[in-house]
């Protein structure tokens, strides 16, 4: 049997946010900015590369380093992150990798012939005359490299745009050469930010950063990440660079708008800022997003869900779920690690992570340690929920738990739903397993574990029997 795959996709201890996946050959390829674990900005680590066999998208593989940040000139003393990158196939066969570094507003350009081998510094994006793009008179600052080539012609989007900042406009699209460098036309705007959104269809969606971009039979779909943040959107249009219309919410990393196990306003964990883009892989959709862990947005993790692309093209948005890539539920059997929750949250509602009263994501050591991922900071009322499950004759759950935590942890089958069993918790500073009878129905399920009592616990692992 095959190994099973879940969210988020890659090891507890791995932070690949930002994912712009592709299928490359018979395998997978994920690229990606780079967090730290307890990381105290954004992107502070080299771009690295993970992939996978299409047929066993379970089966990660460490690509390594694929390109330092010192590689490029402007950065030799590697003070400057590297941001969102996106990857596409030159005319040349060859593979090229767009970024932008964090303190420049300009878009490099690396190169190399293998999907994860090792990248060159290649060059600048710049007009016919040499200037850069992003430092001609009128240009608006550049962000977030998304980027797709059909012949001997490369789409570049980028953009950022935040609230009450008029000096830009919107997602742009510039047309490329077949040297992947050289502008053959200017940047036009394709996705209004919300300074100019009026009468535009994005009103509430607007543009924010993120920009991604995919084409399904004849039509472009253009990626992004809402003013919201949390949220990805899409538009559509059967032109690269102009009449998009907006689509609708492919996903929020906090399940708003998600009305098929709750109400549709309510969180059902501690979202952030949002990336990703949409994949086929063997016939089957994709979407690639991130969540935030650690109660911090500095550290995200790279996550998935299956898509349905509907006959007239729409996209409905899909739910969060502990399931990911494994495009089914996950078996109702045997132990399952803490960190997979797609739901947690208190009796304190918020979108947005940040707030020490609330269960968060973590691991032991420093980042690069291969430690396992667990939740902790579980105060009362605290609840981690994960779906779905394919359960047949369960009877059992066992828990291990530690810290200084005297209580209970209930057990149901949905976030508002009956407490099937209770597992009794005393304080202990090492893991301590709990085991209690478990009457689940048979068929698709989820769990919710939600904490009653006094003191602050974690939470490693769960397991069916």
């Amino acid at each position: 049997m095959k190994k099973q795959s879940y969210n988020p996709y890659l090891p507890s201890w791995e932070y690949i946010p930002d994912g712009e996946p592709y299928v490359f050959g018979d395998r997978v390829y994920v690229y990606g900015s780079h967090d730290l674990y307890n990381g105290h900005v954004f992107c502070l680590g080299d771009y690295v590369c993970w992939s996978a066999p299409v047929d066993n998208p379970a089966d990660w593989r460490y690509e390594g380093v694929i390109y330092p940040k010192i590689t490029d000139p402007l950065n030799k003393d590697g003070k400057m992150c590297l941001y969102a990158p996106d990857v596409t196939v030159g005319p040349d066969g060859r593979y090229y990798l767009y970024y932008v570094l964090d303190h420049v507003s300009i878009v490099s350009v690396a190169v190399c012939d293998t999907p994860a081998g090792q990248y060159e510094f290649y060059g600048y994006v710049h007009y016919e005359d040499g200037t850069r793009l992003g430092e001609k008179e009128g240009d608006e600052p550049q962000f977030d490299p998304g980027v797709l080539t059909e012949g001997d012609i490369t789409y570049l989007y980028t953009g950022f745009c935040s609230r009450g900042d008029k000096s830009r406009h919107g997602a742009m699209a510039t047309v490329l050469g077949a040297d992947m460098l050289t502008i053959l036309e200017a940047p036009v705007i394709v996705a209004p930010g919300c300074e100019y959104s009026a009468d535009s269809g994005f009103e509430g969606h607007e543009f924010f950063e993120a920009p991604s971009i995919r084409k399904i039979g004849d039509t472009y779909y253009f990626v992004y990440s809402s003013i919201v943040m949390h949220e990805l959107c899409y538009a559509t249009s059967n032109n690269p660079t102009k009449g998009f219309v907006y689509g609708g919410v492919l996903i929020s990393n906090c399940d708003l708008h998600i009305d098929t196990y709750k109400p549709a306003e309510q969180p059902m964990a501690y979202g952030g800022n949002n990336h990703g883009s949409i994949v086929k892989i063997q016939d089957v959709w994709y979407i690639f997003y991130h969540r935030q862990t650690n109660g911090t947005w500095y550290s995200r993790q790279g996550c998935a869900e299956k898509l349905t692309v509907l006959p007239d093209g729409r996209i409905p948005q899909v739910e969060i779920t502990s399931c990911g890539l494994n495009g089914r539920p996950l078996e109702g059997k045997g132990e399952y690690p803490a960190y997979i929750a797609c739901n947690l949250f208190r009796d304190i509602p918020s979108i947005y992570v940040g707030d020490n009263r609330f269960p968060r994501i973590i691991q032991d050591g420093r980042d690069g340690d291969e430690e396992p991922g667990y939740i902790t900071n579980i105060q009362n009322t605290a609840t981690a929920g994960y779906k779905y499950f394919d359960c047949e004759n369960v009877t059992e759950i066992s828990i291990k738990v530690r810290g200084y935590a005297s209580g209970v942890f209930e057990v149901k089958n949905a976030w508002d739903g009956d407490v099937l069993s209770t597992l009794k918790v005393e304080y202990s500073n090492v893991w301590e397993e709990y085991t209690a009878p478990l009457k689940l129905p048979n068929g698709k399920q989820a769990i919710y574990l939600t904490y009653r009592g006094d003191g602050n616990a974690s939470l490693l692992s769960f397991t069916f029997a």
